[in-house]
């Protein structure tokens, strides 16, 4: 368990949060949500120990470990994959390294009679049932399982990490942190560089997990499936749930409606006092009623209204140019990179006004095909933009590819011609850079603010195609409700690269799935194609190597359950046992007493007066209370062993 006491920050005087305080049980499934810039990555590392808050105590048991994946990794491994993953079981492979060291030194000695050899085979099985204890034997299976459920493929176990792009590498971090097994797991945004598949198998494998698990995550359907508990940060304070993200939502919305009944009914009556008092204040036949009630107000408890962050981006796209019928047309499109295949082959058409939603796995060729269509790569076959098309385009990295030098306006006034020109910061405004926000230079901007700039970008000039990689990474999730009512009614034609289920919904009228350097597609939005698939969700495109995956995590997760974790459960659940048993004591005691009292009070000999007949049954029955008492905590007691051993493995 970890407990947050008290704890603030502040930056350039303005508190980020103040006086906040929650705990993180051991089992707990955290949803962190908030709007971009609420200080949720700022508490998770304060969490994970990589800053100090302004004021306050972040308090944890002895050897607890905590894992935490940042948004952006730096890694400058010289490993390949496989190795740089398997860094994880440190303990593991030092373990191993102590064995074969005291087998060497055995297998060269001949003083079989000595203490000191004797010392050494008892060093060696120590560390052999350490070893085992582990899994030792297990590590590279598992990390093997762990690196294809994050969408690896076998063959690229032996690449160098430092060929791989900030994505990949991100998985590789994010499977060292499950593979080690921490008591505790901070994600910070996971999905951003997780494709469908590997979303899902990620979500099973945190469900199965032994330890906490706390996200910050805009992606609604991944919070769902995942967290039990929600906590969001505005305006300085925490509101916490027991409930997932949707539910949340919910629970919050009655919440502030029942706050603002009962704020509005106090004014009222608050409105009332005050026109008593002001019209009788100098009547000296209503002193003592005016009085009273100058009382009443200053006793009474001031409902406050929740401050509620209600600033949103709020923009259209310009009304799109008129195109020719067909948009894209495509025939015989080949793509390769070297000697690997992408696309084979491809023959499609995109007509004027079609929303199409690019899916499939990592690697099938989703992003490529969105660049070939914008001019971005050569290719082999035909690919022909229709009459009149004019594209913007938003890519994948987009918000990277900003000029971290530039401020907020430059980027936008730089590229702004005509007639937007003097919109410019109206447009600014309308993404919520206004005032001295627009003199920021991007390289201080948030991911969510540096989203929202690139897509600031794509109002600078009218466009009748978006192709739009990967828009919502970053984007907190009012902004991607607003983006997706933006699209909604933009009425042009809409090519969409996503693995978030949630914004998917309804947006589009058409599915192309990537699978084996080909496309095929679906007619409908994105739930039709699910039942046209049959699949559960998105994520299972492979439906059998998921099933599969996921009792590979299950077991994965059970297996690196520690050492030290199933002794402190063990130790918890004896704890327990003597609890009930002492109280199973103490009843017994009573009932024993009670029953003396019985036969006593059964004899009228020994309660001949009143009075000692009222003190006799007055020590009865309170000795019946205390019974009743015990009980009563032999049930919670009972009901709580019970539970921990349920939870042991």
């Amino acid at each position: 368990m970890i407990s947050v006491s008290n704890l603030s920050v502040h930056f350039t005087g303005d508190y980020l949060f103040q006086d906040v305080s929650f705990l993180i049980g051991d089992r707990d499934r955290i949803g962190l949500v908030g709007k971009n810039g609420a200080g949720k990555t700022t508490l998770m590392r304060i969490i994970a120990g990589e800053m100090s808050p302004e004021s306050g105590i972040i308090a944890s048991p002895s050897g607890s470990t905590i894992g935490y994946l940042p948004q952006q990794v730096d890694t400058s491994s010289n490993r390949n994959v496989l190795d740089e993953t398997m860094t994880a079981f440190a303990e593991a492979q030092s373990l191993h390294e102590t064995i074969d060291k005291y087998t060497h030194q055995l297998a060269e000695r001949t003083d079989y009679e000595s203490d000191s050899y004797n010392n050494l085979i008892n060093r060696l099985h120590d560390a052999t049932d350490r070893f085992h204890m582990i899994g030792g034997n297990t590590i590279q299976e598992e990390a093997e399982k762990v690196l294809k459920g994050l969408g690896f493929d076998t063959a690229e176990f032996s690449r160098p990490v430092s060929t791989l792009s900030g994505g990949w590498q991100m998985r590789i971090e994010l499977a060292k942190i499950l593979l080690r097994a921490p008591d505790v797991v901070l994600l910070d945004e996971p999905t951003n560089h997780l494709d469908i598949e590997s979303i899902q198998w990620l979500e099973d494998f945190l469900v199965a997990y032994r330890g906490a698990v706390v996200i910050v995550s805009h992606d609604r359907a991944f919070l769902d499936n995942v967290t039990t508990r929600t906590i969001e940060i505005m305006s300085g304070k925490i509101y916490d749930f027991k409930a997932g993200y949707s539910e949340y939502v919910e629970l919050r919305t009655e919440q502030l409606e029942l706050q603002k009944a009962a704020y509005d009914n106090q004014q009222q009556q608050i409105a009332q006092i005050e026109r008593f008092v002001e019209r009788f204040r100098y009547k000296s036949t209503k002193a003592r009623q005016v009085q009273s009630r100058i009382k009443m107000l200053d006793k009474m408890d001031k409902i406050e209204l929740d401050d509620v962050d209600s600033s949103a981006i709020h923009f259209r796209f310009p009304p799109a140019p008129r195109s020719g019928r067909v948009v894209v047309e495509a025939s015989s499109l080949t793509k390769r990179y070297g000697d690997k295949l992408v696309l084979d082959k491809l023959e499609f058409v995109i007509e004027q006004g079609d929303f199409v939603a690019f899916v499939g796995r990592n690697g099938e060729g989703k992003t490529t095909l969105a660049k070939i269509i914008t001019g971005h790569l050569q290719h082999d076959g035909n690919c022909k933009i229709g009459h009149n098309v004019v594209i913007g385009y938003y890519a994948q990295n987009q918000a990277e590819l900003l000029d971290p030098e530039k401020t907020v306006f430059q980027t936008i006034d730089e590229v702004a011609v005509g007639e937007i020109r003097p919109r410019v910061r109206n447009i600014l405004g309308s993404f919520l850079f206004g005032g001295e926000a627009i003199e920021k230079k991007v390289k201080v901007l948030s991911g969510g603010e540096k989203a929202r700039l690139a897509i600031a970008q794509l109002l600078l000039k009218p466009v009748n195609l978006l192709v739009l990689d990967e828009p919502t990474n970053h984007l907190d999730m009012v902004s991607k409700d607003i983006l997706k009512n933006a699209l909604l009614r933009f009425d042009g034609t809409l090519i969409i690269v996503s693995h978030d289920r949630d914004f998917l919904q309804g947006l589009t009228d058409k599915v192309f799935e990537f699978r084996n350097h080909g496309i095929k597609p679906y007619l409908g939005d994105v739930y039709a194609f699910l039942e046209a698939r049959k699949l559960q969700s998105l994520k299972e495109l492979e439906k059998a190597r998921v099933i599969k995956q996921r009792e590979e995590a299950q077991s994965n997760a059970d297996n690196k359950f520690n050492y030290e974790r199933r002794k402190q459960q063990e130790r918890e659940v004896r704890k327990a046992a003597s609890v009930v048993k002492k109280l199973e004591d103490e009843i017994s005691n009573l009932e024993k007493e009670i029953a003396a009292w019985d036969v006593k009070l059964n004899n009228p000999d020994s309660h001949t007066d009143s009075a000692t007949s009222a003190g006799l049954f007055k020590e009865y029955n309170k000795m019946k209370e205390a019974l009743d008492l015990k009980v009563e905590q032999w049930s919670e007691a009972h009901e709580e062993m019970e539970r921990l051993q349920r939870e042991m493995p």
